[in-house]
């Protein structure tokens, strides 16, 4: 068995090269590693000043990528208790203070929050057919000049009213792109 089975390694910024473990869980499948690479290149390598919003969780990569590289605020957000308990233990294990974990259904933060986020990482399980209804809710909570991240199995045919693509890119059979606000 591979000593890197179930652990994610975060890339850049103040907690680079740690390993992070992260329970079995189905539908769990953190963001490879080349692809967070290239999302980060096109976010800037510094998130300082910046509030992120990780929906769906999951192995946190994404959160605790953009927490490594001073974002003000992250939120990360998981319904699985096994893993919401996993991503606070890494959390502490980290001492990144500038992260917070809530136990939660994603699409009901989204409708309850009254927060805006200038980073949104939108990564839903692939098969629970999630993004279509998370994507319109994602953008309320976007701010004025932010940017969301969308990842999936299948880029979404139609985009809600008020988003247009930013960037994109396909890695195997992973699409993911960077949205933002239609300008007017």
């Amino acid at each position: 068995m591979s000593q890197t089975r179930n652990k994610v390694r975060i890339i850049g910024g103040d907690y680079r090269r740690r390993l992070l473990p992260f329970p079995e869980a189905e539908g769990l499948r953190p963001t490879p590693d080349r692809v967070r690479e290239t999302l980060f290149n096109w976010l800037g390598q510094d998130l300082y000043g910046k509030s992120c919003l990780d929906l769906f969780a999951g192995s946190g990569a994404l959160g605790f990528e953009a927490a490594s590289r001073s974002a003000r605020r992250v939120v990360m957000v998981e319904k699985s208790r096994k893993v919401y308990e996993s991503l606070q233990a890494n959390r502490q294990s980290l001492q990144a203070g500038a992260l917070d974990v809530v136990a939660g259904d994603a699409l009901l933060y989204l409708k309850n929050s009254r927060e805006t986020f200038d980073v949104i990482f939108l990564d839903p399980p692939y098969d629970a057919d999630l993004l279509p209804r998370a994507l319109p809710l994602a953008l309320e909570r976007l701010s004025e000049e932010g940017v969301l991240y969308v990842e999936a199995r299948q880029w979404p045919d139609e985009l809600p009213e008020g988003l247009t693509v930013l960037r994109r890119d396909k890695a195997g059979m992973v699409h993911y792109g960077l949205l933002i606000r239609q300008p007017g």
